[in-house]
């Protein structure tokens, strides 16, 4: 990262005070994420921020984002862009964060064992926070997705393990897998080195974590091939966790690259992805940001918010199953007589992608396909033209 553009991050940071050193070059940006400090209980003692957008989709989704350590949940929202897809889908989203009285450096204590058992600490606290929003919001129960970075990732990794019944999916970036550490060597230790454990151990690890034995959530691995921080290891000891629970086997079903990264897959005998895995090539440790599919940014670079030319943002949004549809806001451009221009922002389908079919043996797949969409996104046509004649910016 440059300076200019940590700098420039910063500049978008709510203004803090001056204990944390960072208040006087951060002018106060407003954020879209509310504190809600009444939400059941609380024995994790974390703070609940959330961002609920004014048009939320028919049964909406909820995505709960865990921020990375010496993070705050307004500064991983600016990063990853997270309120921005909210907002642009329809989905509720919940961040809680850390307080310095838990974790000197703001990190969820994904390794303590009184914060990562289902019903305690940290855990439960976000459970209830969950419960709270999904309860006020009627949060569609079967769409509630997990993600985070690094301990947020690992701490993710936990709400997975403790709480399989609430989550559909999830998403670890730059993690590590649930159960390997239960003390601050232990963590040490894994983050250097990853897990040596087999398949079946890891797999374990999650199963006793609850009394869980139905259905498994799908989950998304993120971690970057020159990470110095977390070891890369711990995305392949992820991996292994999670195939062990789906019964999958260890060889990726399809391999690809995307945006020049590459990605393994592997699904069920429906098709449907259950795990896949991306390797961000040459990326240290954080989040990694760029143009997505839809032309859009989302996320400005940082400390650990890092331009990979791939937006995980989007595609863990996509893989969670939120963009299927694109809720486009009823602004009038300038010029454009209002009856227009909600001809304009209509919602509008944006087809799936087809999978791919190649195994990594070269043969071809028994994989189902989508059917491949011929339809045109007339608003994103209609919005370049009148961007072009200068009638919107």
């Amino acid at each position: 990262m440059s300076l200019v553009n940590n700098v420039e991050f910063l500049r978008h940071l709510p203004r803090m005070n001056a204990f944390n050193g960072l208040g006087a070059l951060a002018p106060a940006v407003p954020t879209p994420l509310v504190e809600t400090t009444e939400f059941g209980a609380n024995p994790g003692a974390l703070k609940m921020f959330s961002y609920v957008p004014a048009q939320l989709a028919p049964s909406p989704a909820l995505v709960v984002v865990l921020h990375g350590c010496g993070q705050t949940a307004a500064s991983y929202d600016l990063g990853t862009g997270w309120s921005m897809l909210a907002r642009h889908y329809g989905f509720a989203l919940l961040m809680p964060e850390q307080q310095s009285v838990n974790n000197g450096n703001t990190c969820f204590n994904w390794f303590n064992p009184e914060d990562i058992a289902r019903g305690e600490g940290e855990a439960h606290s976000i459970r209830e926070m969950i419960g709270h929003l999904a309860g006020t919001h009627k949060i569609d129960p079967r769409r509630i997705f997990v993600t985070g970075l690094s301990a947020g990732g690992a701490m993710a990794a936990v709400m997975l393990a403790t709480y399989p019944d609430v989550f559909a999916a999830g998403a670890i970036i730059a993690g590590l897998p649930f159960g390997v550490a239960t003390n601050l060597r232990d963590a040490l230790h894994a983050m250097m080195h990853g897990s040596a454990l087999s398949a079946p151990e890891l797999g374990d690890l999650v199963r006793n974590a609850s009394r869980h034995n139905s259905h498994w959530p799908k989950i998304s691995v993120w971690h970057g091939s020159a990470d110095r921080t977390v070891h890369p290891g711990n995305a392949d000891a992820i991996v292994r966790q999670w195939l062990d629970l789906h019964g999958l086997p260890p060889a990726a079903m399809s391999k690809a690259d995307v945006d020049g990264h590459p990605r393994e897959v592997w699904w069920n005998a429906d098709g449907e992805t259950l795990v896949e895995s991306y390797t961000i090539t040459d990326m240290p440790h954080g989040t990694p940001l760029g143009l997505a599919d839809n032309d859009e940014r989302y996320g400005v670079e940082g400390a650990f918010l890092i331009e990979a030319g791939i937006s995980s943002s989007y595609h863990i949004a996509s893989f969670f199953g939120l963009t299927d549809q694109a809720r486009q806001p009823h602004i009038a451009p300038t010029g454009i007589p209002r009856e227009r221009a909600d001809t304009i922002s209509m919602t509008i389908p944006v087809p799936a992608s087809e999978p791919v079919s190649e195994t990594a043996s070269g043969r071809r797949s028994t994989r189902p396909k989508k059917a491949r969409s011929n339809g045109v996104n007339v608003g994103r046509v209609i919005a370049r033209a009148l961007t072009a004649a200068g009638l919107m910016k």
